[in-house]
């Protein structure tokens, strides 16, 4: 119960507890809440949602193609360890880059920028509307910075997010991971998944 006592709000303790416990739980017990529907546009120009990547396992990848060091950086160490975990323990992980920069991200300009860094890369775009969704369900910030006449950077969550194959999230990888340590992160945490389902 909340109530006014000499102008001074007054909120029980009950309600601060619980309110708490709610928040810590979030919508379902022991599962963050990231991820969900998107609808992007892939960069050959085919729309498509999470549902493209059922059955498959995949690590999500937020940046953007002018950005001048660190999303090379990720997205070399992420193709690095997708080959690695492919050589060591057989398992096929999917790389998605998502744009966060769709005012100069153009399907084109994705598809040349993926081709440098792995052949499975799969680069997403849309419309604004529609990436700000999808940052928004991985809980990812975005913010455009330094802006002169048309060059910027976007200032964005450097976080990779490992989908298990319902596209829900499994666990995130920071920059501060190396390729082995994301390598062994990844195979741990798919074993650990099969183990749990067997």
């Amino acid at each position: 119960m909340t109530g006014k006592r000499n102008g001074i709000l007054k909120v029980d303790y009950y309600d601060i507890t619980n309110a708490s416990t709610s928040v810590k739980q979030g919508p379902s017990v022991g599962k963050a809440a990231i991820g969900g529907p998107f609808s992007l546009i892939d960069h050959n120009g085919k729309p498509v949602t999470e549902k493209d990547f059922f059955g498959k396992w995949t690590v999500v990848y937020f940046g953007f193609t002018h950005c001048p060091d660190i999303c090379p950086d990720e997205l070399q160490k992420l193709a690095a360890a997708v080959d690695k975990i492919k050589e060591t323990s057989g398992i096929e992980i999917v790389p998605v880059f998502i744009s966060v920069d769709p005012e100069r991200d153009t399907v084109e300009q994705v598809g040349e920028y993926v081709k440098e860094f792995h052949p499975n890369l799969i680069g997403l775009t849309a419309s604004p509307e529609e990436i700000k969704k999808t940052a928004r369900a991985y809980r990812v910030y975005y913010m455009k910075t330094e802006e002169e006449g048309s060059d910027y950077l976007v200032d964005h969550s450097i976080v990779m997010y490992l989908m298990d194959p319902k596209m829900e999230f499994v666990k995130f990888f920071g920059k501060n991971n190396d390729v082995d340590m994301l390598t062994d992160g990844i195979i741990k945490e798919i074993k650990q998944y099969k183990k749990v389902k067997a």
